[in-house]
């Protein structure tokens, strides 16, 4: 028997219609020793089984419950055998080779414990998916503050956020997990995903880990997905925004040493205190939404 190859992790909340067409953009790349395991977080059983029965081979991991994203993906790894492991999103499409080539950058760089694609938005915009570790400066040109949106050459952003402007594979922090690979050693050694990250930051949180290793992580812009990005969010949206801030509280304390332990407390509470005010915004515009919707019918 050929030795297995890739095994690609999914984990779905809700979005029945994205995975399809995910799993669809999977077929003409796969290989036959390839595997897919996808885990429906909250499962709807007619809904889940509608959307695999073209997709025979996807091994399907349906969950009662919502564990989270890092659990999800764990317990996708634990259904498969394949010695690379590609992290891919349900609202991700591929829009090229993507498992050959990353498999075969991860074969031919042994010192490389992470690799992903180029990620693009819908409307073909390039994602920032390659970034440097969260620091200072982030608070002030990370990928949603107000500096990047309105001054987005500045150099503080072109720092901390590197995928736009890379036409050739470079070495980064670390990368999105919407789609990226790994091999299964470096997974088992680092225990998988941190589960104590519900969503966001536990690609970061991998990355970093796999950096203390002494692997690289490397951005290979030759091969692209699209990425909807947030679909799954959008069904949860004010968990989502809490939990996006919890994770990064996470990430901060659990490697910024004495320094995250000093500030953690002011670090905390003004990240609190910004979920609450992106929660407000959020309530706001999702009113200010029905009411256009109202007024149109």
């Amino acid at each position: 028997m050929k030795p297995l190859s890739v095994a690609v992790l999914i984990v779905n909340y809700k979005g029945y219609d994205d995975l399809d067409r995910a799993l669809a953009s999977l077929t003409p790349v796969l290989a036959d020793d390839d595997e897919v395991a996808v885990v429906d977080q909250e499962s709807d059983a007619a809904a889940f089984e509608r959307v695999l029965a073209p997709y025979p081979r996807v091994i399907a991991v349906p969950n009662a419950a919502n564990s989270g994203f890092a659990a999800g993906v764990n317990r996708a790894a634990a259904r498969t055998r394949a010695p690379f492991l590609l992290l891919l999103n349900p609202d991700a499409i591929c829009a090229g080779p993507v498992p050959r080539v990353l498999e075969q950058w991860l074969r031919d760089h042994p010192d490389c414990g992470v690799a992903g694609p180029r990620v693009l938005d819908a409307d073909g915009a390039v994602q920032e998916s390659a970034r440097r570790f969260p620091g200072p400066t982030t608070a002030l040109a990370g990928r949603s503050t107000w500096l990047t949106a309105h001054f987005p050459g500045n150099w503080l952003t072109r720092r901390n956020l590197l995928a736009a402007a890379a036409h050739g594979p470079i070495g980064v922090d670390w990368l999105s997990g919407s789609c990226f690979m790994t091999r299964r050693d470096v997974f088992d050694r680092l225990g998988g995903l941190d589960e104590g990250f519900f969503m966001y930051w536990e690609d970061a949180d991998y990355c970093r880990r796999a950096a203390a290793l002494g692997l690289s992580c490397m951005y290979v812009p030759t091969v692209e997905v699209r990425h909807l990005a947030g679909r799954s969010a959008e069904y949860d949206r004010e968990r989502s925004i809490r939990a996006f801030h919890a994770s990064a509280y996470r990430l901060y304390r659990k490697h910024y040493g004495l320094l995250g332990a000093i500030t953690g407390p002011l670090v905390r509470l003004g990240l609190a205190v910004r979920a609450e005010l992106r929660v407000r915004q959020s309530r706001v515009a999702a009113a200010r939404a029905a009411a256009q919707r109202e007024s149109a019918s």
